[in-house]
């Protein structure tokens, strides 16, 4: 019975305490929302200065004075020629992706691309560092679509893949005019995939009943609740083996020489047999063919960063507290000393 004390009175002031945390955390989210909400900013980064004072740093802590001071005045003339030259052999403007199932980064990308549209000319290169398993077919479609605007403007695109592009990820890296890979990196799976539960057995078991109305005859084939037939599955099969011909369309009409037939399996490769079937064009990572670049072209990273909203802010802090109280509330009442 004094345990249950004990914890009743716990409870009591747990809620107590998170009741008032909410009440205040939900006037200040309140207010915030009334405020204007910025989407993002843009940054750009002069990368060429951040590797030429990495490569200082490294060369000052090894070398001896002499050899440091013979290679600066080295340095230093080899940046002369390459500024001289640097209007010639362009620029490198560097873009990163790193893809969810959602696609929601392609809000970032589509800023990151016009960005570079009104900066670049024909001899400069974007180098897309690109990371994503895929995910949604519109939200990739329109990423690749982005990518699609460099190359209309006759922009040089080069695609970097040191970890994976799968799925809709090639369907992006494919318009590039070179695709690089990391070794053992996962390139391919050129296919398209849908799944989705029923639960129709167990609310029929239950006595529970589902209905679903529609106007049109395809328009659901496949249900979570109801009862799926043969005709709506076979629609439903029809509709995926739709997307996957566009699929393999949209890679082959960037990459003509890939037997598509042989790559379009759903499969993936690792980088290495991926460049033997021709899905990429050099096994070479991003730091690799960015430190290429930096020898003699100016390199300037790209980037458009979402801004969370105070409310957004608010809540994730309102939470972190909550956890933290509760977790204080325990340790004290685990340990005796709850008064």
């Amino acid at each position: 019975m004094e345990f249950l004390y004990d914890y009743g009175m716990f409870l009591l002031k747990a809620i107590t305490i998170v009741a008032a945390i909410l009440l205040a955390f939900g006037g200040l989210a309140g207010i915030a929302s009334k405020q204007k909400h910025q989407k993002g900013e843009l940054e750009i980064i002069p990368m060429s200065e951040q590797l030429a004072e990495a490569e200082e740093l490294a060369k000052e802590m090894v070398f001896s004075k002499e050899e440091f001071k013979e290679w600066k005045k080295q340095q230093k003339e080899l940046n002369k020629q390459k500024e001289k030259e640097s209007d010639d052999k362009g620029k490198v403007y560097v873009i990163d992706f790193k893809g969810s199932m959602d696609a929601h980064e392609v809000e970032s990308l589509r800023r990151e691309v016009t960005t570079v549209i009104t900066l670049a000319t024909e001899k400069d290169e974007v180098v897309l560092r690109l990371e994503s398993p895929g995910g949604v077919v519109s939200g990739y479609g329109l990423a690749a679509s982005q990518l699609q605007r460099l190359k209309d403007r006759n922009i040089k695109l080069t695609a970097c893949v040191d970890k994976v592009a799968a799925s809709g990820g090639y369907m992006m890296a494919c318009v590039a005019d070179k695709i690089l890979a990391a070794p053992f990196s996962a390139i391919g799976s050129i296919g398209v995939l849908a799944q989705i539960p029923n639960f129709h057995k167990l609310l029929k078991k239950n006595n529970i009943e589902f209905e679903q109305h529609t106007a049109g005859k395809y328009k659901r084939t496949i249900t979570m609740f109801g009862e799926n037939d043969d005709e709506g599955r076979a629609k439903f099969r029809e509709e995926l083996e739709e997307v996957h011909g566009m699929f393999k369309d949209f890679v082959h009409s960037h990459r003509e020489n890939l037997d598509m037939e042989k790559i379009a399996t759903g499969e993936y490769w690792h980088g290495i047999k991926a460049h033997e079937l021709g899905l990429v064009d050099e096994l070479k990572t991003s730091d690799d063919y960015l430190l290429e670049c930096y020898k003699d072209k100016v390199i300037f990273q790209i980037s458009y960063k979402m801004k969370k909203s105070v409310a957004e802010k608010l809540s994730k802090s309102a939470s972190m507290t909550l956890n933290s109280v509760i977790s204080k509330l325990w340790e004290k009442q685990n340990s005796g000393m709850w008064q």
